[in-house]
């Protein structure tokens, strides 16, 4: 299949635009029930910090999750894996707000997550089958636009559903939008990858291991996840810290979530405007430094105690930066790997929320000895990614 550039914009544009509805499913599941862990926690008379678990088990379903569908998409195709996932998803949302008890919502998050992260793989591997290196960090740093409108508008608009009709309601709506979404990817999504009967399914760990060995794709998968891993210790710990910390209400939360969103979306477009003019490998390398000064002042911010202009100017500034490191750090990781590109793109996801539920994790327990707990992790994965990246680099 002959690759694209952005020149090409008939077809990037309707291509794109589709493989970004794809991808919006696991922070549309994140991100719209935040605004609820209190109404669910009284839903099941229990401590918010508790349903916190429920986000660790989407993250460790986005971990196991990946892998499923890498060495499939590669053998199969991209779209039948893509269908099976999605019916993985719309089944596991509806009964996410049918949950008897916390238990059972646990464990069907992880089962939804399991679903949601078929979109993620697969719009990848598709990124890497249509376009050439270059041009896939500027499909990336479009795919962050799309998604930037899940962390804006899905808090506020679970904070209101909620408010009106039930946080189960919430659950009902993403089954539909996937429902919704199947239809789309049928008519719309051409298939990018054909039948490959060489591709066999007992031999996805040995390849998932090849690829893990790449010392190339090994740098950028890891300094993107580490630092993106900052993004979901803020995703976990903020409630903790603005809500109950700091006593903004459910609605005003929403708000602040929909403000770094937005920084994230911009430096995103920057990075897209920056990619015609320089190397992807080049920003990067300016963009890394940015990101461990800001995550060092992170760290001091939290050991003052810093107020809440602070802490959000900071979080801010860390999420936004994102917008840089990310696209740029997956079109490196996933250059190299054409033939592979569906299993590389299973073993980069893999790895980022791996680290994102060990984070999650790290961030629930922090939390529970100082207030500011969340800025002390996010700080670490800023100053862990930069390191990583420049002593994985390829010895000349």
């Amino acid at each position: 299949m002959t690759q694209l550039t952005v020149s090409d914009k008939a077809r990037f544009d309707l291509t794109v635009v589709v493989l970004a509805l794809l991808t919006m499913f696991g922070p549309l599941s994140i991100d719209m029930y935040l605004p609820a862990f209190g109404d669910i926690a009284a839903s099941y008379s229990t401590e918010s910090n508790r349903v916190e678990l429920s986000l660790t088990s989407f993250f460790l379903g986005l971990f196991i999750g990946q892998l499923l569908y890498g060495t499939a998409s590669d053998k199969w195709g991209r779209k039948p894996p893509l269908y099976f996932g999605l019916v993985i998803y719309i089944v596991s949302s509806l009964a996410c707000a049918y949950a008897p008890n916390l238990e059972s919502l646990i464990v069907l998050r992880f089962f939804q997550a399991i679903g949601s992260c078929a979109g993620l793989v697969i719009a990848r591997a598709m990124v890497r089958d249509l376009y050439t290196p270059q041009a896939s960090a500027q499909v990336f740093s479009f795919l962050i636009l799309v998604m930037g409108i899940a962390p804006i508008l899905a808090p506020l608009a679970g904070a209101y559903v909620t408010k009106a009709f039930g946080w189960q309601a919430i659950f009902v709506i993403v089954a539909a939008l996937a429902v919704a979404c199947m239809a789309i990817v049928h008519v719309r999504l051409p298939e990018t990858r054909s039948f490959n009967g060489a591709v066999r399914m007992r031999r996805s760990l040995p390849i998932y291991w090849d690829v893990l060995k790449d010392r190339g794709f090994l740098r950028y998968s890891l300094a993107g996840g580490i630092a993106q891993s900052g993004l979901f210790a803020y995703i976990t710990g903020s409630p903790l810290v603005f809500i109950d910390h700091f006593g903004l209400d459910p609605t005003h939360y929403s708000w602040l979530f929909g403000l770094n969103a937005i920084g994230i979306i911009g430096m995103a477009q920057f990075n897209a405007w920056l990619l015609r003019r320089r190397d992807a490998r080049k920003i990067l390398n300016k963009s890394l430094p940015v990101l461990a000064l800001i995550s060092l002042l992170t760290i001091v911010f939290a050991s003052l105690n810093a107020n809440f202009w602070l802490v959000l100017m900071i979080v801010f500034a860390y999420v936004s930066t994102l917008g840089m490191v990310f696209p740029n750090a997956m079109a490196g990781a996933l250059a190299e790997q054409q033939e592979r590109a569906g299993s590389a793109s299973a073993v980069t996801g893999s790895l980022q929320f791996l680290i994102a539920g060990i984070i999650s994790a790290v961030v629930n327990v922090v939390g529970h000895i100082t207030p500011l707990g969340m800025l002390y992790v996010i700080g670490a994965c800023g100053l862990t990614a930069t390191l990583l990246y420049r002593v994985l680099r390829t010895p000349s």
